[in-house]
């Protein structure tokens, strides 16, 4: 089929890059030890840290988020160290799969797939480990494959309470610059993330966040490393440099999309991911489908799962979504294969987007014959209607009850 119009880009990331950040990238390469690309580094270097709230280092490397799970591991353990971990979809599968290939063990704790990490189970473990042989936690704070979130401030406090020296690990790729993320606050050791969700860049970046605790173990890691060395990264840093090539244009592009979110401010960002997400759920819910989550208090604000009905595969509904309409969303992933579609809302996205996303689904759903019921688009739009008349009427509340001075007006009655 022809399509027209912009392709819909609804998976949970890579994510729709705007227009800004692409016109940031289309710009000459600079020589990456010159005066002037050191200028660009220190400024994305200083931005960066005021997403993830932290007053540490941010390393930046140009890989995928998968190098920089690689990249904590490395920097922190030796080989036979342990590691406690907690199963809540696809992406702890694979975090711990990456610590057993260079030779850690790890103590998975097995999950549903429809929850966050228990708090209780983290404080369990800890205590029962009298020796501290656990030398850290590994925890996915925004499970993209399932849409559960794991409640990090919450883990930190039990971790504490154990009175455990072990370091906390955080996966941040689908939640940074989305959900809430405070790693200082929160005392996380290492935050990773990637660039191409909620920082609204194209895949090609990954980060880590470092706490003073976390470089004090770096210095007794006995793992082999060179590239993702946080020490050979952070001499050059310093001054606005690489140890080697970076992603000059990335880099770029990163600055732009920094500005972006401090124009709109965190807490509104935050703020409208959680909109969406709310939005995107009363849909769900008029349709009569099951959100993968089971507590609402773990919902995520960055991607909603959803399972089909019986007999009927996500992935002939997704392609037949794709071929009518030109929309893309997310596959279920590894044991949720052909049972559950991902709608992401996240990074660069607005009221009108999710309506038209929403849209593509309930259509989809017509003409895969997929057993649902009307309505879900209509309960959606009303949520956000009503979500900004909400908004409105505080401001306005605001307004009424805040000290000002009218301004002068002119013989015509203009404000001067």
């Amino acid at each position: 089929m022809l399509h027209t119009g912009r392709h819909f880009l609804q998976i949970p990331g890579p994510t729709n890059v705007p227009d800004r950040v692409l016109r940031a990238m289309d710009r000459p390469v600079i020589d990456h030890r010159g005066l002037e690309f050191s200028k660009v580094a220190v400024e994305v270097f200083e931005g960066i840290r005021s997403i993830f709230q932290t007053s540490g280092p941010v390393v930046i490397y140009p890989s995928s988020a998968t190098g920089a799970w690689e990249a904590a591991l490395v920097n922190l353990f030796s080989p036979g160290d342990r590691l406690l971990a907690f199963e809540t979809g696809h992406f702890s599968h694979l975090w711990r799969d990456v610590a057993l290939r260079m030779g850690l063990e790890v103590e998975y704790v097995s999950g549903d797939w429809r929850s966050g990490i228990s708090p209780d189970e983290v404080e369990r473990r800890l205590s029962e480990d009298k020796n501290h042989a656990i030398k850290a936690v590994m925890a996915i704070h925004n499970e993209t494959s399932t849409g559960a979130v794991s409640n990090i401030a919450e883990i930190r406090r039990r971790m504490d309470a154990a009175r455990h020296p072990a370091l906390l690990m955080v996966d941040a790729v689908s939640s940074l610059a989305c959900i809430d993320y405070r790693h200082d606050e929160w005392g996380v050791d290492v935050t990773v993330c990637g660039s191409q969700k909620g920082l609204m860049l194209p895949p090609g970046l990954s980060f880590n966040a470092i706490s003073e605790k976390a470089l004090a173990a770096n210095k007794n890691a006995g793992m082999a490393r060179y590239y993702w060395d946080w020490q050979e990264m952070l001499k050059p840093n310093r001054m606005g440099f690489f140890p080697y090539t970076p992603a000059t244009n990335l880099l770029y592009a990163l600055r732009e999309a920094l500005a972006m979110l401090q124009e709109e401010g965190l807490p509104n960002v935050f703020r409208r991911h959680a909109r969406h997400a709310e939005a995107a759920r009363t849909a769900v819910r008029a349709w009569g489908l099951e959100i993968v989550c089971r507590n609402p208090v773990e919902y995520s604000n960055s991607v909603t799962a959803v399972y089909m009905p019986a007999g009927h595969d996500a992935d002939h509904l997704r392609q037949i979504i794709l071929e009518n309409f030109d929309m893309s969303l997310g596959t279920g992933l590894s044991k949720l294969t052909g049972k559950v579609f991902r709608i992401g809302h996240l990074g660069s996205f607005n009221d009108l987007m999710l309506a038209g996303t929403l849209s593509g689904i309930e259509m989809g759903l017509a003409l895969a014959g997929v057993p649902h019921r009307t309505g879900g688009v209509t309960a959606a739009l009303n949520h956000l209607i009503g979500n900004l008349i909400g908004d409105f009427r505080e401001a306005k509340e605001q307004l009424a009850n805040s000290t000002w001075t009218a301004l002068p007006r002119s013989p015509m009655g203009q404000k001067l």
